[in-house]
């Protein structure tokens, strides 16, 4: 993407699936860069202001591992070059507390580019039964 171009619904789905590829590989230094300095979060645990720094070690620490992950449903909104949405459903593996899991869930991603790039302002999961 260009600076100041229009992105296209390609580029966005690329740019949340680098953020999911992170978290996957638990590379905390790429998922704080992604993010929002706060970014806010909703799930499971409810709303959260999360900073950078504790963004990345979130993806480092913890019992769990993200084994893989497929999105459907794609949507993408782009109001302005620097704005975008993007909402879909996803499969995803994942092993907590050494217990392996399937989970599907909804999430959303709000990403703004600023001077240094494009960044999540807001992610929400919602899992579905």
């Amino acid at each position: 993407m260009t600076a100041r171009s229009m992105p296209t619904k390609d580029d966005i789905v690329a740019l949340e699936k680098s953020y999911w590829d992170a978290m996957k590989a638990k590379d905390g230094g790429r998922t704080a860069e992604l993010s929002a300095d706060p970014a806010l979060v909703t799930g499971a645990q409810g709303v959260m202001r999360i900073g950078k720094k504790k963004m990345g070690q979130m993806t480092e620490d913890g019992n769990w591992s993200l084994e893989s992950y497929e999105f459907a449903d794609v949507e993408v909104s782009t109001p302005s070059p620097d704005v975008a949405l993007i909402a879909y459903t996803v499969e995803q593996n994942v092993t907590m507390n050494g217990k392996s899991q399937k989970m599907r869930a909804a999430d959303s991603s709000v990403w703004i580019r600023g001077s240094t790039g494009w960044e999540c302002h807001a992610h929400s999961e919602t899992f579905l039964k």
